[in-house]
């Protein structure tokens, strides 16, 4: 019998993989993978898992160094040279356009590190300083970030835009700011050719915010990049011809001198200021004829000249404020009859000019009466005038205010000057100036506590105040040119010790920049000189204390005041130039944070600020001689008159 018979294989049925076929899914992986981690050994899962903690920790350690490291990196590829002892400085140039509304929060600087010596702290994210209610407020952001119409490379802080693009020139800029405080201790004609060169460039950056946005108008509002009419005579293009000329700025020059040939008319229905018109408009065309020897210039000033006259048909001979040069009326303010006596005594110097080039003596009749009657009036203190004269009898009004600020002060300055331009032979009117002087000193004069800051202030009704208006700050050049032409060497004296002072007024302000209006401590104990109101805080772009600074240190040679004005210059620059274009007046030289734009720029500015800062930085004194021209109160040079005898 047999045994029974053996298989040789056997047969396996898998279940459970849905149709037996091989099935890779993440599933059927997982559970592969769990099923060998199962197969190890208590030991070796355990090594494992101590091994993933400790890199789990090491990474979460590591982690800030890493990233430090990557955004030193990232403000590496922006900045190379941030730690450089020499780095250049950025200027600080004001915003574009402002709009009304809330405040926008300024750009976070997250791309440039500043150096904390010089130029702005860090960059911080805050609101600006609300310390002048009639501050302008920055406009609102779009959604891209960047303010509407904002140039590429610029990065806004605190109402300020820094531009970027010029902060790979290297150190040119520190070295101007690092200029030695005495010219001297550098080569003077490296340095006098420099400074004259910065002056240059911000006419230049001037002229261009007009040409863009105000060509042919009265002024330009660089912040919005519009303009505002006053006459709408081009006041700004005529008031800057003759400083063009005197730059060497002649490409700019004969574009301005197109527009006057081909646009420039006076035959319009409009009503212009009498002072203002006489000494922008008349005086500029009057001494770029003499600069330029063109005869369009001088036909022009005719043609203003003749149209102004009307003014002088009152009761008193006593000049209107106001004259239609289309219509050929005149008449006072709507609110008084009375015109301010520094406007109807400071138009003489253009109209005798007129007279002596057109040899039409009627121009200067008409301000020669004026004068004998200002001579022969009562009401003056010791020589000081009152601010008002009335139209109709020809009398001071609003009498026992006295100032050589707003409303009265260029009275003084022009009896010196025509004095001057005269030939030094009209003795009513140096007899006149020199009795006024005396008034200031007996009068007006007093020093301030605790420095002993040497002032003039205001008399009203007896009573003194230690108010003094930038405007003032004529009087140190004024006092200047007259010792320069014989007068009492003392006048010079004064002239120093008040040319400390209006330079005080600048170096005591955060940004710089003089305010408006200042008043002097008197008291003792007192703990600073200088104290601003509020509603006195603002900077027009006045030329005052240039003006002064060119006369002291072409008489004195002192180099302090070509540095004084150097500072000056660069403050205008730091709190008040725009990126496109133009300078702007500011509301708040008080603060340096945001010193809040006007969004103005008066036409003086390039009429007479950097005209004067320009021959301050000069050594030419052939260049505009102090024994051939006298300046008008809106620095346009006009000749001495040759002697006759």
């Amino acid at each position: 019998m047999h045994p029974p018979s053996r298989q040789d294989y056997v047969s396996i049925s898998l279940t459970g993989q849905g149709s037996g076929s091989y099935n890779n899914s993440k599933h059927w992986r997982r559970q592969s993978c769990w099923r060998k981690w199962k197969q190890l050994s208590r030991l070796q899962r355990s090594l494992i898992l101590f091994l993933l903690i400790l890199l789990f920790i090491c990474g979460i350690s590591s982690y800030p160094t890493v990233t430090e490291h990557l955004k030193g990196l990232t403000d590496g590829e922006q900045d190379t040279d941030s730690n450089s002892v020499l780095k250049p400085v950025i200027p600080h140039v004001l915003p574009e356009p402002v709009k009304q509304g809330h405040p926008a929060l300024p750009e976070q600087l997250s791309q440039r590190k500043l150096s904390n010596k010089r130029g702005p702290p860090i960059l911080q994210n805050r609101l600006p300083k609300k310390e002048n209610a009639s501050s302008t407020v920055p406009e609102d952001k779009p959604a891209g970030g960047k303010r509407e119409g904002e140039e590429e490379g610029v990065i806004s802080w605190r109402g300020a835009v820094i531009d970027t693009e010029h902060a790979t020139e290297g150190t040119k800029d520190q070295e101007k700011e690092d200029l030695p405080a005495d010219p001297e201790a550098k080569s003077s004609k490296d340095s006098e050719a420099s400074w004259l060169e910065e002056v240059r460039e911000a006419f230049r950056h001037a002229w261009k915010g007009y040409k863009d946005f105000a060509w042919g108008h009265d002024e330009l509002r660089p912040i919005s990049k519009s303009y505002s009419e006053w006459f709408g005579l081009g006041l700004t293009l005529i008031d800057a011809l003759d400083t063009m000329w005197i730059l060497g700025l002649k490409e700019e020059f004969e574009e301005a001198k197109a527009w006057v040939t081909a646009e420039l008319t006076f035959n319009k229905n409009v009503d212009v200021n009498l002072f203002e018109s006489t000494i922008r408009i008349l005086g500029g065309l009057l001494s770029t004829y003499h600069l330029t020897g063109d005869t369009l210039f001088l036909d022009k000033a005719k043609d203003i000249g003749s149209r102004l006259m009307p003014a002088f048909n009152t009761p008193s001979k006593i000049p209107y404020s106001d004259v239609n040069i289309g219509k050929g009326t005149a008449h006072p303010p709507r609110w008084t009859s009375d015109s301010t006596v520094a406007e109807v005594t400071s138009i003489q110097l253009e109209f005798r000019e007129l007279s002596r080039l057109t040899q039409d003596p009627q121009y200067e009749a008409a301000v020669a009466e004026v004068m004998n009657q200002v001579h022969k009036l009562d009401g003056k203190l010791d020589g000081l005038v009152p601010m008002f004269i009335n139209t109709n009898n020809g009398q001071f009004t609003h009498q026992g205010i006295y100032t050589l600020g707003a409303r009265a002060d260029s009275y003084y300055e022009y009896l010196l000057k025509q004095w001057i331009q005269g030939g030094k032979k009209e003795d009513q009117l140096l007899e006149d100036y020199l009795q006024a002087i005396e008034g200031v000193k007996k009068n007006l004069l007093q020093k301030s506590s605790p420095n002993g800051l040497t002032f003039v202030g205001e008399l009203s009704h007896g009573q003194f105040s230690p108010k003094m208006d930038h405007l003032v700050c004529f009087l140190p050049g004024t006092l200047a040119l007259g010792a320069h032409n014989g007068l009492p060497a003392d006048h010079m004296d004064l002239a120093r010790q008040l040319m400390e002072t209006c330079y005080q007024m600048y170096v005591q302000m955060e940004t710089g920049l003089s305010p408006e209006i200042v008043h002097f401590n008197m008291h003792q104990g007192s703990t600073r000189d200088i104290e601003v109101k509020l509603a006195d805080r603002h900077n027009l772009l006045r030329p005052e204390t240039a003006e002064s600074l060119f006369y002291l240190y072409r008489f004195t040679k002192d180099h302090k005041y070509r540095d004084w004005g150097w500072k000056i210059l660069k403050n205008f620059d730091k709190y008040t130039k725009v990126s496109s274009g133009g300078y702007t007046s500011i509301n708040n030289v008080r603060d340096p944070d945001y010193p809040s734009p006007r969004d103005k720029m008066e036409s003086f500015f390039l009429g007479e600020t950097l005209k004067y800062l320009y021959l301050l930085f000069s050594d030419d004194p052939n260049l505009i001689s102090l024994d051939q021209y006298v300046f008008n109160t809106e620095a346009h040079p006009l000749p001495i008159w040759p002697s006759t005898a």
